[in-house]
């Protein structure tokens, strides 16, 4: 499946002469608000607000990483075809879903679209009781349709029921220890009592092997431990702390379970607690649980992207705390940019407890794109213009910090005009421009 790059330069570009500032814009969605592409549209239209396209190139590559708008992402870019559907949302009540369609038999969704914390109302956000059972809905038409393979993008997700809702819908059964089966799409607090999962009935074209399965999704994330997917992202979506103990006997409940099918303990697997444990449930269907990274390199060419050198890369998150190095694309962005020797800026929506352990992948800076106190439904609402204003004032840092070092470097040319004996030894750039000898100028900060 050939990469698809958004904006791939023309060969009449190239003959051109290009504009002195490279910048990269990479950024992820923001969980309720924009997507990645609106994102990346609204960080450019700030930085043209002060650099025109005389003075900078910039490249877009939104960073569609298996949160909501994959799906749409990569039907448009393999030119697939979209299918509604409408299926059990994760509160129990219906929802319009999709899922694509792409090179005739290749299944592409969403889990967000029928599982996500944008459909879940702020008043109903209990992660005990909401369901995947609507995403097993979206794989089973999928299979139905004929399609051999599924991609489905894990991300931005309203549940934590380990994947149980997915394997009823796909015809699973969920046994308490009475030898009674847990009603369906009850959420990860029914599983409290989970004893095994009985597969005899799951979709026969799935039973069969006749269809594969890839998942992207955070690596990072396990099912269960201390660093748990209930006890990290528990409260993110609702739960309290007493819920949150809850959850994680839940999610053990479902890896005991799962151990008696595979004859292994998938409690720490890589992956198996993306999407509140729908990681589980599709290691369960023998699915393939691929790193974010790899899904954006091999369908938006993010790889090719860094074959580029850049001056700045500018990307961005809807919140910035001590987990984003844990599997974050915004980390993995940072990662690339320090090998081209790229400044890399941060652009989010909140920055929590522990954001500074970004500074170690490469960060130069981040910054919040609130420009006041407001509350969370006012920011969701405005991310557009806060997006903006705050990419501009980024590069009008940017600008200051540049002629400061120019400015220094003049002073230091008229103060010392040559080298040689009797002058000072400077330090000099690949250009021959002397570098100013200011102690921290180069330390990362916070904007």
């Amino acid at each position: 499946m050939p990469p698809f790059f958004p904006q791939a330069a023309s060969p009449k570009l190239a003959t051109q002469r290009q504009p002195g500032v490279r910048i990269l814009v990479a950024p992820s969605g923001f969980k309720e608000s924009l997507g990645p592409d609106e994102v990346a549209d609204c960080i450019e239209e700030g930085i043209r607000r002060v650099l025109p396209e005389s003075s900078a190139l910039i490249r877009k590559v939104p960073l569609h990483d298996g949160g909501e708008g994959f799906c749409r992402a990569l039907v448009a870019a393999q030119r697939g075809e979209i299918h509604n559907i409408t299926v059990t949302g994760p509160t129990g009540e219906p929802v319009e879903s999709h899922f694509g369609v792409i090179g005739g038999d290749t299944a592409v969704l969403d889990m967000a679209t029928a599982a996500g914390l944008r459909l879940v109302p702020r008043n109903c956000r209990d992660p005990t009781i909401t369901t995947t059972f609507g995403v097993g809905q979206l794989m089973a038409a999928a299979v139905d349709k004929g399609c051999r393979k599924i991609i489905i993008g894990c991300g931005d997700s309203g549940t934590s029921d380990g994947g149980s809702g997915l394997l009823q819908a796909l015809g699973a059964k969920l046994i308490d220890s009475n030898g009674d089966e847990i009603p369906t799409a009850r959420g990860g607090g029914s599983l409290a009592n989970l004893d095994r999962i009985d597969m005899s009935g799951i979709h026969p074209r799935l039973r069969a092997g006749e269809v594969t399965i890839e998942a992207i999704c955070n690596i990072k994330n396990v099912l269960c431990g201390p660093n748990g997917v209930a006890r990290i992202f528990g409260p993110q979506k609702g739960a309290t702390p007493q819920q949150v103990e809850i959850l994680s006997e839940a999610m053990d409940n479902v890896a005991r379970a799962a151990k008696a099918i595979l004859g292994k303990d998938i409690g720490d697997t890589p992956g198996s607690g993306a999407s509140g444990g729908l990681g589980a449930g599709l290691l369960l269907l023998g699915a393939e649980l691929r790193p974010r990274s790899e899904a954006a390199d091999e369908y938006f060419g993010l790889r090719g992207a860094f074959e580029k050198p850049w001056d700045v890369v500018i990307t961005g998150e809807g919140s910035l705390d001590s987990q984003s190095a844990r599997g974050k694309m915004t980390v993995e962005v940072a990662r690339r940019a320090r090998k081209l020797n790229a400044q890399v800026i941060v652009l989010a929506g909140t920055i929590g407890s522990g954001a500074e352990s970004i500074y170690d992948a490469g960060v130069a800076a981040f910054t919040s794109i609130l420009d006041g106190p407001s509350s969370l439904e006012q920011a969701i609402k405005n991310t557009d213009r806060l997006l903006k204003d705050a990419a501009e004032r980024s590069v009008r840092m940017l600008q200051a910090g540049m002629s400061l070092i120019n400015n220094n470097n003049k002073k230091n040319k008229e103060q010392f005009p040559s080298s040689g004996p009797g002058y000072p030894k400077m330090n000099r750039n690949e250009n021959g421009d002397t570098l100013p000898n200011i102690k921290g100028l180069s330390r990362s900060v916070t904007c």
